[in-house]
């Protein structure tokens, strides 16, 4: 006799009735399967196509199913970037310890690609200083908003190219815990456990590609937590400035931005008996420039696509002579419908594009370049041409000339 199970979904997804959940996922018929690549995982993972998107399903203990669907959950409330969750299947065995009793389902990630495909050889080459970078500022943004991860490794985190830059996404959360905030020690404690995971992640690698162990970058971890380190400190410091030195309150903003955090607010203190002033910043989210694209025009892009659609969008108003608020709205309707959606459609009849609006970003750098070269505006149409003619710049050589399809790891 089959045994009972419990089912949860959040609304606006499929109910999942028509999967075989008595059984572990390893034994539904293939029929049930998108056949997509994926990343090394340690639980099964499968991909389910329905109207509604495409979906994933993991299998794991009841426990640790629930913390990871919970931890999910809470994470979207902090803004920061995981899997989004959608469901989660209890009950499916009478041990809820046992590996299948448990499902959690997320929605499949578009664009996204693991670790494993920025590498050359057994190294980051030319991305390894994106890819740090990111992956530190990822821990960071975890950290600032109360999460201990207990289990960050290369494996758990997915990543898609975000105009020139890489986004990390966490993609497992099942030995996270949330507090209101994180002691020193317990950043320290997550760093350490960091530190192993990716030593023994690039073990690994070296071999896979039949290294010794010696020629592995077992100090990898060590690199990210310095960057992590660095970027903690800019992020959370207190600076004492003077009343005159109002100059450093922008600067402070404008170094924040340029790492892609948004400021809420700054608090300015007096210290040192009035003669000077403790600054301190509350950092915002990442997502500002994204979360304006969206309210001006409905065009939903990651946050440093965004920045670079922005500018086209300021770019088309300058050039429409929009002056008023009201002019720059109907400014932004026209270049929607008359600039951004046709360059949109004719990016999607290539084939070998995945991802239009990357590739638009990378039509606007190019165009960008060019105009710098020539020392005169060069216009759309025109870099379009060009950036077809030598061969895609930046969009080609960020994804290997298509941008990888999404893999899940856990």
């Amino acid at each position: 006799m089959n045994p009972l199970f419990s089912l949860k979904v959040r609304p606006g997804h499929p109910d999942f009735l028509d999967l075989p959940w008595a059984q572990s996922i390893v034994d539904w018929p293939g029929e049930c399967f998108v056949d997509l690549p994926r990343g090394p995982s340690r639980h099964e993972v499968r991909f389910i196509a329905y109207e509604q998107g495409i979906y994933v399903v993991k299998e794991l203990p009841c426990a640790a199913a629930r913390q990871d669907y919970e931890m999910l959950r809470a994470l979207e409330t902090k803004d920061v970037a995981a899997a989004i969750p959608v469901g989660i299947v209890e009950g499916r065995h009478p041990d809820s310890g046992a590996e299948r009793s448990a499902a959690i389902i997320t929605r499949y990630l578009e664009h996204t690609f693991s670790y494993q495909e920025l590498l050359q050889d057994h190294g980051f080459g030319a991305r390894r200083e994106q890819m740090l970078d990111a992956f530190a500022g990822l821990l960071v943004e975890l950290h600032l908003a109360g999460c201990f991860w207990g289990d960050c490794s290369l494996a758990n985190v997915l990543y898609r190219y975000d105009a020139e830059a890489i986004e990390p996404i966490m993609v497992d959360a099942e030995t996270s815990v949330l507090r209101e905030s994180l002691s020193d020690g317990q950043r320290e404690e997550d760093l350490e456990i960091m530190i192993l995971n990716v030593a023994g992640g690039m073990a690994d690698i070296a071999a896979a590609h039949g290294l010794a162990i010696d020629d592995a970058d077992l100090t990898l971890g060590e690199d990210i937590a310095e960057r992590y380190r660095n970027l903690w400190r800019e992020l959370t410091e207190t600076m004492l400035i003077a009343p005159e030195e109002g100059f450093r309150i922008t600067e402070k903003i404008q170094r924040l931005n340029e790492l892609g955090f948004d400021v809420d607010e700054v608090d300015l203190i007096p210290a040192d008996g009035g003669r000077r002033l403790r600054m301190k910043v509350k950092v915002g989210g990442r997502n500002f420039h994204s979360a304006r694209l969206h309210r001006l025009t409905g065009v939903e892009a990651l946050e440093r696509q965004a920045r670079q659609i922005l500018s086209d969008l300021h770019y088309f108003q300058c050039l429409s002579g929009a002056r008023t608020a009201t002019g720059k709205e109907v400014a932004a309707v026209q270049w929607r419908i008359g600039v951004f959606e046709p360059m949109l459609e004719r990016l999607r009849a290539m084939a070998d594009i995945q991802d239009p609006i990357q590739a638009y970003c990378a039509v606007l750098h190019h165009r960008y370049l060019k105009s710098c070269e020539c020392g005169c505006d060069v216009g759309t149409e025109a870099a379009f041409q060009d950036w077809l003619a030598v061969g895609r710049p930046d969009y080609s050589r960020a994804t290997g000339n298509h941008v990888p399809a999404g893999m899940q790891t856990a």
